[in-house]
C-alpha cells in the first residue's frame, strides 16, 4: 500500500512540474506595450483587439497580389512586400505571417537585419542567393552562411541578425514564412545609425573604432531614410 501512495504522490509532484514548466507569458506581439492601472486609458492589447467572430468573413483571411514583381530601384536593391496582421486581419493571434522579397541582380540585397519575435524560413523561388546568419557572442558570433538557388530552402532563427544578397546577374525572388502574425524588423544600420533622436557620435564611434565624424556622416545618410 505504502508504495502505492508513493507512486501517487510523485505522479502528482510529476503532473505539477509539468504543469509549471509549461506555463509562460505570451510573447510580445509588439515592440512595447506599457502596463497602465486604468483599462479605460488603453489603447493596444498584446495583438490586436477581436472583432465578433460572427462576423468575419473571407476578406478577413484573404490577401492578393504577392505574386506582383516589386521595383527594387532603392539603396539597398531590394523591396520587402509584408503580409501580416496588417494585411491580413485574420492572423491576429495565429502567430504566423509572410513576406516577397525581390532583389535587384549582381548585389541587390536585404541588408543586415532581425526580427525580435519570429523565425523565418525562406524559400527561393527564382535567383541565386548568397544568404546567413550569425550566432550570438554565446557561439563566437559565428557566421552560417550558403549559396541558394531556384528551390533551396534556409531558416534564420529568432533574432540574430541575418542578411539576403542576390549574387546573380537576373532578378531574384524569394517567398518567407515567419512565426509570427508582427514579426517586426530591425535593419541594424538604419537603426543605429538612423536613430531617433541619434545616439552620440562619439559613443558609436568608440562602439564600432569609428572616427566620430564618420559615424556623423553616417548618421546624416540613414537619418534621412
Amino acid at each position: 500500500m505504502k508504495s502505492v501512495h508513493f507512486l501517487l504522490a510523485n505522479f502528482v509532484l510529476l503532473a505539477l512540474a509539468s504543469s509549471l514548466a509549461s506555463a509562460s507569458d505570451p510573447s510580445p506581439l509588439q515592440d512595447i506595450c506599457v502596463a497602465i492601472n486604468d483599462f479605460r486609458n488603453g489603447v493596444f492589447v498584446n495583438g490586436k483587439f477581436c472583432k465578433d467572430p460572427k462576423l468575419a468573413n473571407a476578406n478577413d483571411f484573404f490577401f492578393s497580389g504577392l505574386n506582383i514583381p516589386r521595383s527594387t530601384e532603392n539603396q539597398v536593391g531590394s523591396t520587402v512586400t509584408t503580409v501580416n496582421v496588417e494585411q491580413i486581419p485574420g492572423l491576429n493571434t495565429l502567430g504566423i505571417s509572410a513576406v516577397r522579397i525581390d532583389y535587384a541582380p549582381n548585389g541587390g540585397q536585404n541588408p543586415p537585419h532581425t526580427h525580435p519575435r519570429a523565425t523565418e524560413i525562406l524559400i527561393v523561388l527564382e535567383g541565386t542567393l548568397y544568404v546567413g546568419f550569425v550566432t550570438s557572442n554565446q557561439l563566437n558570433n559565428t557566421l552560417i552562411a550558403k549559396v541558394l538557388n531556384k528551390g533551396d530552402v534556409f531558416v534564420f532563427p529568432i533574432g540574430l541578425i541575418h542578411f539576403q544578397i542576390n549574387i546573380g546577374p537576373v532578378n531574384a525572388v524569394a517567398i518567407a514564412a515567419l512565426s509570427s502574425q508582427n514579426p517586426g524588423v530591425i535593419t541594424i544600420a538604419n537603426a543605429v545609425f538612423g536613430a531617433d533622436p541619434p545616439i552620440d557620435p562619439y559613443a558609436l564611434g568608440r562602439a564600432f573604432q569609428l572616427d566620430p565624424y564618420v559615424v556623423k556622416a553616417l548618421q546624416a545618410k540613414f537619418g534621412s531614410n
